[in-house]
């Protein structure tokens, strides 16, 4: 680790004693966990605290961890990437949401004005929803979406399809009708090849 990282991992040691989750070297990278519930507390001090100043959040996207060994218990997590202009220095924070039925954390739109579209695409697709944001809606799918299609138990084909109806003379919304094929690549499906079937 460069002495760079060696002296961002001290001070948040220092500062965020007692509420860190785990705080891990990797790729050059530090990557600090925290609980939920001190997630918003957590994110201010890492802006405030002028030996850290992390004045940007660069990104901050939603995690299903659901087909992750391991984390049959934590299957939802927001991640954020900080950035400190002032020191020269990034840091990755992730929190879980406690709940994979109705995931929700804190917003940081009151710290980072810039994280207002990014939670709102983990909503809207990941379904996380963040406690304290004025204006949690739908920003990439369309009003009558059904679900959230980042989520892993998601249908590749989704649930409804929209299209035009000539004879009503709008927009109408039904169930899919695509039907599911085979889109395994050929060299995958070693086992016919195997017993000589020919696929042309």
């Amino acid at each position: 680790m460069n002495q760079t990282l060696t002296r961002l991992q001290a001070l948040l040691n220092h500062h965020l004693a007692g509420r860190i989750l785990s705080l891990t070297h990797a790729c050059n990278e530090l990557t600090l966990e925290v609980a939920v519930e001190h997630y918003y507390a957590v994110m201010y001090q890492l802006r405030e605290q002028p030996e850290l100043s992390f004045e940007q959040l660069i990104d901050l996207s939603g995690i299903d961890y659901s087909e992750f060994s391991g984390r049959e218990e934590r299957r939802f997590a927001v991640t954020a990437h900080l950035s400190s202009l002032s020191h020269n220095w990034r840091l990755r924070v992730r929190v879980y949401a406690p709940d994979a039925s109705f995931p929700v954390v804190a917003s940081v739109t009151e710290v980072w004005a810039s994280a207002n579209w990014y939670e709102r695409e983990a909503f809207d697709l990941y379904g996380i929803l963040f406690d304290g944001h004025n204006d949690l809606r739908r920003i990439l799918t369309d009003y009558g979406f059904v679900g959230h299609p980042f989520r892993k138990d998601f249908p590749i084909s989704g649930h409804v399809e929209m299209r035009y109806d000539a004879e009503q003379k709008r927009v109408i919304y039904q169930p899919v009708t695509i039907e599911p094929r085979e889109v395994t690549p050929r060299i995958v499906r070693e086992d016919l090849y195997a017993r000589g079937v020919d696929h042309g």
